[in-house]
């Protein structure tokens, strides 16, 4: 199983990117999808969530981000819109994948987004 994370560069404070990722191998269920973020110097942090209809959001993007997955495609989006240079960070994307009998959590390989002021 693997995560492949894309849409991440260089955007200017108050612009929009939208990152991607996507789950491939031999995969019979996804359950909880979600986008984290590491900034230099600091913890990887939980972004957004969403499991089954049920959305979860960071206070410091709630309103500005939107998390959707597509369930035929195995991919979650992240739409973030009203960058900020704080949101300057890697990205990475997290699934928990039931694969052979095994549920377990994978990460991918993170993608860069950074927001000049």
């Amino acid at each position: 199983v693997q995560l492949q994370a894309s849409g991440g560069g260089l955007v200017q404070a108050g612009g929009s990117l939208r990152l991607s990722c996507a789950a491939s191998g031999s995969i019979f269920s996804i359950d909880i999808m979600g986008w984290y973020r590491q900034a230099p110097g600091k913890q990887r942090e939980l972004v957004a969530s969403i499991s089954g209809g049920s959305t979860n959001y960071a206070d410091s993007v709630q309103g500005r981000f939107t998390i959707s997955r597509d369930n035929a495609k195995n991919t979650v989006y992240l739409q973030m819109n009203s960058l900020k240079p704080e949101d300057t960070a890697v990205y990475y994307c997290n699934a928990k994948i039931l694969s052979s009998g095994i549920g377990r959590h994978y990460w991918g390989q993170g993608t860069l987004v950074t927001v000049s002021s």
